[in-house]
């Protein structure tokens, strides 16, 4: 795509986010958007529903795990599945994604063993899996720090005359950071393949979106040179296709893209948090007049599909990706206390070593008779 046609399509999507499946279902033609479709038929629909599904199922029973003191924390990303499963489906294999701690949906689609999504949120691990092995790095806890991971690869794709490009994927209430900014500055300097994702779920924790910005979230990106998109994030078809749009772009060489995906947090911030603190249940009300999930449904519906057979189908993926999530964080061994001294450094050293005889002599205080004897 041009930079004059995505120019024009960000021009009508600067106030009200493009939408191609409203929430009863109906389809909204849209040319640009609907090009980048034209492979997308019922049944990618119909599995883009059950990846939705199970996305969702892994939250549910993630947050039950949580609950039973399996998990010390968990971060729901209930009403975010549109956003996520349908910008992970646009993705190639050797595209490089760097996330927050909230895209378990984007590591699911990404291929990530069960087991290690949970791994980091029971503390039986520092990170999660082998990013090279799935092209994905490991969730970023601080703040937009990604987003600077993820222009610095680019850039590095760039300057070796690659094709692939890197995603970041971000909050709104990442959107302040000085990381995302200068994440942003250099990604436009060096015209890095870059697409730049917020997930603007209108919450960073207690703080409503209306506190970080006075106009839409993607206008930000105007100011630093880069193209932008504002899409309906509990469109999964929307979402699809901006990130196509985007990738496009980026493998072409024509520079970083900024796509704001309106979407809301259903639940809290974390399992720490208590979202009737802050938030108006009838806001929340609202929202679920959206769900991605229902209103796919309702557009399969309308196209004639069997709507009781796939969402049976979607049901048996979700049990059996529950009943594996559920199995392999109740049988993980813990970690010997060793481990956490494993791979700080490249080599050790005195100090490291010290901290670690130190640790020793504190754990043996814990250890029964018999252990102390061995």
């Amino acid at each position: 795509m041009s930079r004059e046609d995505l120019l024009t399509v960000a021009d009508t999507a600067s106030s009200e986010p493009i939408q191609l499946v409203a929430p009863d279902g109906t389809r909204h033609r849209h040319a640009a958007f609907d090009a980048m479709l034209a492979d997308v038929n019922d049944d990618v629909v119909a599995d883009l529903y059950v990846d939705m599904v199970a996305v969702r199922r892994i939250d549910t029973e993630a947050t039950a795990l949580q609950r039973q003191g399996e998990l010390a924390l968990w971060p729901p990303l209930l009403g975010q599945e549109a956003a996520q499963v349908g910008s992970a489906r646009a993705l190639r294999e050797d595209d490089f994604v760097f996330t927050s701690y909230r895209e378990n949906g984007v590591a699911y689609c990404g291929g990530v063993d069960l087991d290690d999504l949970l791994t980091v949120w029971r503390g039986n691990a520092s990170s999660g899996w082998d990013p090279y092995g799935i092209n994905m790095a490991t969730p970023q806890i601080i703040i937009g720090a990604q987003t600077l991971h993820a222009t610095g690869y680019a850039m590095g794709v760039k300057f070796d005359g690659g094709t692939q490009a890197s995603v970041a994927y971000f909050g709104d209430g990442a959107i302040t950071q000085g990381d995302v900014n200068e994440a942003l500055a250099f990604a436009a300097s060096y015209q890095a393949p870059v697409v730049f994702f917020c997930q603007n779920n209108q919450w960073a924790i207690s703080e409503p979106v209306a506190l970080q910005t006075r106009v839409p979230i993607a206008q930000r990106a105007d100011g630093f040179g880069i193209e932008h998109l504002r899409i309906d994030g509990n469109d999964v078809l929307a979402t699809m296709a901006a990130t196509r749009m985007a990738l496009e772009r980026a493998r072409a060489g024509d520079g970083p893209t900024f796509i704001e995906a309106v979407t809301y947090r259903m639940g809290p911030h974390t399992t720490a948090d208590d979202p009737t603190r802050y938030r108006d249940a009838a806001e929340l009300e609202e929202w679920k007049e959206k769900d991605p999930i229902t209103r796919i449904e309702a557009y399969l519906h309308t196209r004639g599909m069997a709507v009781d057979g796939f969402r049976e189908a979607a049901q048996h993926r979700a049990d059996d990706v529950a009943e594996k999530l559920r199995h392999g964080i109740t049988t993980m061994a813990d970690p010997e206390w060793q481990a956490v001294f494993e791979n700080v450094y490249a080599e050790d050293h005195s100090w490291l070593e010290r901290q670690r005889e130190q640790y020793g002599r504190y754990q043996s205080l814990f250890a029964s008779d018999a252990e102390r004897q061995a």
